[in-house]
């Protein structure tokens, strides 16, 4: 917005030139998200406490965390905001990767927020029926494909393959059935990674970094042309709205570090997960994405095992059986005697090295 406004006096005023540059606006973009963080969050977290939004504990996880019973919850609204915002006043609003990543950000939000209503305000334990979630994320998969099937951008239907020279394959149909399963295995995989203080929001924020980066370089012609990766007409302005989102996850674990002051609730996952996968897709990185968000693709495996071990040992013994102590992992290493901020630590580090890792691929290429 600020761009469109301001961009055009420059030839009245020179400094105003500067509107031009991506970099700038994308630091004024992580700037803004940091400061409505602060400005919003303790405002929201006092009327989330005063409507007694509060979690509910599961009993069979670890007994640290009955202490975090009535912690506020559906911090994700603050998340929301301080994305939205910045990414309305410093992106161009014209540009069609933005307008997705408004799109998808809002619709699982407010998905996430009716999951969490349910579950806290109307005291359901389960929250939103399950197939009706999967219905919201394949309805924003298929979204997604229309628009991008009639925005007339070339290579629609290309991906890229990394570890390989130019990799490049082009999907054609299968593409859009592959655009459903990033968007909801993202959303699901950080939603499930979302159980210990701080976790989640660490994870993405690195994540986000990482994709920043590469739509930095992805919507410039000399560089994607140095580290034979897709060029992406336009999609330098994602790297603004990567750095909104991680303004706002750095702003948000103001609040949710440990001890947590407030959890972001399946307002915050589903949203940031789904920003994420996203991301991935309009970046032609879908492949990369499992190694940037590796703790992800772990944790939810991790969940895939527990539970077919768990049917497998049922069907051969009678008795189901755990493959592990907890799942998601995170809980694993908790019952392990692991205090919780040493899990967050480590899975953070992990993460760090898995950004770094997919870095590694361009030069490779």
């Amino acid at each position: 917005m600020l761009y469109e406004i301001l961009y055009p006096l420059k030839d009245l005023f020179s400094p105003l030139n500067i509107f031009q540059y991506i970099t700038f606006r994308a630091a004024g973009a992580a700037i803004s998200a940091l400061l409505i963080s602060f400005l919003i969050g303790p405002k929201i977290i006092r009327i989330l406490l005063s409507l007694q939004i509060g979690e509910t504990i599961n009993i069979i996880g670890p007994k640290s965390h009955h202490t975090k019973k009535g912690t506020p919850t559906m911090g994700g609204v603050i998340i929301i905001l301080s994305i939205i915002l910045p990414t309305i006043l410093w992106t161009r609003l014209d540009n069609i990767y933005i307008q997705i990543m408004l799109l998808s950000t809002v619709w699982m939000g407010i998905i996430g927020f009716a999951d969490d209503y349910l579950k806290i305000i109307k005291k359901m334990p389960k929250g939103l029926i399950a197939r009706y979630k999967m219905a919201g994320l394949i309805i924003l998969g298929l979204i997604i494909c229309l628009i991008l099937k009639k925005s007339g951008l070339t290579n629609i239907t290309t991906t890229s393959l990394p570890f390989v020279a130019n990799g490049q394959i082009d999907l054609g149909f299968f593409y859009y059935i592959l655009i459903i399963l990033v968007v909801s295995g993202t959303s699901n995989a950080v939603n499930l990674t979302d159980g210990l203080d701080g976790l989640a929001t660490g994870l993405v924020a690195v994540a986000t970094l990482v994709f920043g980066m590469i739509a930095y370089i992805s919507g410039r012609v000399d560089f994607s042309d140095y580290l034979n990766i897709i060029y992406i007409p336009g999609g330098g302005e994602l790297f603004i709205y990567c750095m909104a989102l991680v303004g706002s996850c750095i702003g948000f674990l103001w609040y949710n570090a440990y001890p947590a002051s407030i959890f972001m609730g399946d307002t915050g996952s589903l949203s940031l997960g789904a920003a994420l996968g996203t991301l991935s897709i309009l970046l032609k990185k879908e492949i990369l994405l499992i190694i940037i968000g590796g703790v992800f693709v772990i944790e939810t495996i991790s969940v895939i095992i527990q539970v077919l071990y768990f049917k497998y040992t049922k069907r051969k013994f009678g008795e189901g059986r755990k493959f592990f102590k907890m799942a998601p992992l995170h809980h694993h290493y908790e019952l392990s005697g692991w205090h919780e901020n040493l899990v967050v630590v480590r899975f953070w580090i992990i993460g760090v090295l898995l950004a770094l890792m997919s870095i590694t691929t361009f030069k490779v290429q």
